[in-house]
């Protein structure tokens, strides 16, 4: 691991509210796709950890859930999963929209700022959908608001400007060693990104037929003899009968859809050829559940 002065590396978190473009602006700084997309609130449930590595140092990107107020027991989760992470990071980098109006979402993530006692970076993203005015004033409203040791527009979709993210997140970060080797990008075991990678062409997929409700598990993921080939079976978890038949599609066409989608990110992942099965099954209020949340992944963080 390197160490040496003036090398800097730290921890940094990505908050927001849903859909500002968190996953986004994450997959440009580390330089590939780690965290899934959509045009779908909370598409990130988990902490999805990745690194980036370069001569003047390490940043290791935590992009947390957007924050909202908590509906059931998977929200409760992931609100715990943001302020874990606001008081375990070096840096906090703040996404919002370019807009002068600041609601009640807005309220309550600068009050949890003010608990911390982290350098903030406000990242006004989408600044390619608006005039340059709306911008300033944007920047004028958010600076009353709170002391941000700066502010950077940005268009996380466009990938304008987001070099300027990166050497200003090295200015605030300590003198540090390299936590992770050069080649790691992500901490996240290759099962938990092939189940977001399922669970992102469903939500693309399917746009507003069914709510928010699905998860994705890997049942098995082996290497076929020569490692040519990876077989990989996987469950598509929601919450209806009627949300079940609309995965599938008639004659099965929505879930093959998914299916093919699905395995062309796999395979540029795994490098390799990918034979995946996928199946539907309906888990009733899952996500109120404390024991199917466990099973699926999403373990309760002590904070």
């Amino acid at each position: 691991m390197k160490e040496t002065k003036n090398y800097r590396s730290g921890f940094v978190t990505i908050i927001g509210r849903p859909n500002v473009g968190k996953s986004t602006l994450m997959n440009h700084l580390i330089g590939q796709k780690i965290a899934i997309t959509s045009n779908k609130a909370q598409t990130t449930r988990n902490r999805i950890q990745t690194v980036y590595t370069c001569d003047q140092g390490q940043i290791i990107f935590l992009d947390t859930p957007g924050i909202n107020r908590a509906k059931n027991k998977l929200g409760e989760y992931m609100m715990s999963a943001v302020d874990a992470a606001l008081s375990e990071m070096d840096v906090v980098l703040w996404l919002v929209e370019p807009t002068t109006y600041i609601g009640k979402g807005e309220r309550a993530i600068i009050e949890r700022l003010q608990r911390v006692h982290t350098p903030v970076l406000l990242i006004i993203n989408k600044i390619d959908t608006v005039e340059e005015s709306e911008v300033i004033r944007a920047i004028e409203t958010y600076r009353q608001e709170y002391e941000f040791d700066a502010i950077i527009p940005v268009s996380a979709l466009r990938n304008r400007n987001t070099r300027e993210v990166t050497k200003t997140i090295f200015k605030y970060l300590p003198e540090g060693p390299q936590y992770y080797d050069e080649d790691t990008v992500t901490d996240q075991p290759e099962r938990q990104i092939v189940a977001e990678i399922i669970r992102e062409k469903a939500l693309r997929c399917l746009e507003h037929e069914i709510p928010h409700g699905i998860a994705v598990v890997i049942d098995s993921m082996k290497d076929r003899p020569g490692g040519k080939l990876v077989d990989i079976d996987a469950t598509i978890i929601c919450e209806r009968d009627s949300h079940k038949g609309i995965i599938i599609g008639k004659q099965g066409a929505m879930l093959k859809r998914i299916g093919t989608q699905a395995r062309i990110d796999m395979e540029k992942l795994l490098n390799t050829r990918v034979n995946l099965k996928i199946w539907v099954k309906i888990k009733k209020d899952w996500r109120d559940s404390d024991y199917l949340l466990k099973n699926f992944g999403f373990e309760q963080r002590e904070s």
